[in-house]
């Protein structure tokens, strides 16, 4: 539907005729309107910029990334409290229990503190942004009365018109729920959530690429554990992983036990290359630095395992998760968690660059034990994951939107290439995307930011 707007000449122009001397007849053309005010325009056109650079979408969560944090710390202090006052036989174990528990509310305290000068500061944002939204509010209302043939109102009943339109035809039957995959035990997977947690960590800006997340089959005593791997070299090598006791830890930045070095050098044999890895049984999963393989770092034994991968698999940034503007580099395997286990997704020249999918079978040695071959161009796809045996991959969309667009079923063997379910992104890209079947959530590494979404599940 279109609607104009006539506005005839002469309610603005006034015509004075009048004849010369010489015969000839001459108009004098008179504006009867006040002229614009273009200098004031532009001036509440800049005030609105800067306060809009002010409230960001990273600043919406970093209260409730805290909230959280703080919330399970003090579950675990509360659960710690309780086995030590079952447990305490008045030696050694009380006095170590009591100095993890001091540990823990040292903590605590960082994190509360963080949390105050955090509330602080939005609460005089709110203020200043309160008494901007208040001048920029008058202005406009000043420079509505340049609008004498009523267009601003027009156009502000149009836009009310169709969002009627839009609401009466999306109304309550817009939803669609994606395809039922499977068996889970968690039901139907029907949407992401919004962001749940937001933070820089200790290392802000520091190192684009990287990943993190929870181990899903942790060892006892480390169930709340948090890892974390950074490339520190050139975006595309670590030789550590970085271990936080909880979540809060992890977004204040007070990393204990600390570092578990794979080697002394990076890069060298068998340290990590690309940012696509997961922990799981206490071990690190990772491409092997310059080789087709798989590496497992066990964390407590310190031992490396390999496995090849097979003849034709493209490694050294030559398979790599791209979209349209940029390729992700040394992005050629991306190894998943799910509630089965470890998977390893990547390419082969036999199958001429389309996702293959294989599942990693544990034991002294590591194996294949099942492979599948999908339809989907790799290079078409920005970060995959596994969630109840079903792989599902990722499209860049925009800078604040990514999309969760094709599924492989590894029961049923069926492809979905309509998915259609998005991704609310804090930053441009993701780079590492792991599920954890721990807690049903999806962990991603963005642009040096740690981000996690719920996974919902019906």
């Amino acid at each position: 539907m279109m609607l104009y707007v006539i506005i005839p000449l002469c309610a603005l122009l006034t015509f004075t005729q009048q004849v010369t001397s010489g015969g000839s007849c001459v108009c004098d053309l008179t504006n009867s309107e006040q002229p614009f005010p273009h200098d004031k325009l532009s001036t509440v056109e800049d005030n609105a910029s800067k306060c809009n650079s002010k409230i960001t979408r990273q600043k919406t969560l970093e209260l409730e990334s805290l909230l959280l944090g703080l919330d399970r710390r003090l579950s675990q202090l509360e659960e710690d409290v309780s086995v030590l006052e079952k447990e305490d036989d008045g030696e050694l174990y009380g006095v170590l229990s009591l100095q993890v528990i001091e540990n823990e509310m040292k903590d605590i305290k960082q994190l509360i503190d963080k949390l105050n000068s955090t509330t602080l500061g939005h609460q005089h944002l709110t203020t200043e942004t309160t008494q901007q939204l208040e001048d920029l509010k008058a202005e406009m209302q000043e420079l509505e009365k340049y609008d004498t043939m009523q267009v601003v109102k027009s156009q502000q009943a149009n836009q009310n018109l169709k969002r009627d339109l839009d609401q009466c035809r999306n109304g309550p039957h817009s939803t669609i729920q994606p395809p039922q995959h499977g068996y889970c035990p968690h039901g139907q997977f029907l949407n992401i959530s919004g962001p749940r947690v937001y933070t820089a960590g200790e290392y802000p800006d520091s190192y684009m690429y990287g990943a993190w997340g929870r181990d899903p089959k942790p060892e006892a005593g480390k169930e709340s554990w948090y890892w974390l791997v950074p490339m520190t070299s050139s975006n595309r090598y670590c030789n550590y992983v970085r271990l936080y006791s909880s979540l809060s830890s992890l977004i204040v930045g007070v990393s204990v036990p600390g570092n578990v070095q794979i080697h002394s050098s990076n890069p060298t044999t068998n340290t990590i290359q690309g940012p696509n890895v997961v922990l799981y049984g206490g071990a690190l999963y990772y491409n092997c630095y310059n080789q087709d393989a798989v590496c497992r770092f066990n964390l407590t034994a310190k031992s490396i395992t390999t496995l090849q991968l097979p003849k034709g698999t493209r490694f050294n940034s030559k398979g790599n998760f791209c979209h349209l503007d940029e390729c992700y580099p040394f992005t050629d395997l991306d190894l998943a968690t799910d509630e089965s286990g470890v998977w390893v997704v990547y390419t082969t020249n036999q199958d001429f660059g389309n996702l293959v999918l294989s599942k990693v079978e544990m034991g002294e040695s590591m194996t294949l034990s099942q492979t599948w071959h999908t339809s989907v161009y790799k290079q078409g796809v920005t970060n995959t994951f596994m969630a109840c045996g079903v792989l599902y991959a990722t499209r860049y969309v925009s800078k604040q939107v990514e999309e969760i667009f094709y599924s492989f079923d590894t029961v049923t063997r069926e492809e979905k290439f309509n998915v259609g379910i998005f991704i609310n992104k804090m930053k441009p890209n993701i780079y590492a995307l792991n599920y954890s079947p721990v807690d049903q959530m999806l962990h991603a590494y963005c642009d040096s930011y740690m981000v996690s979404y719920k996974v919902l599940f019906g």
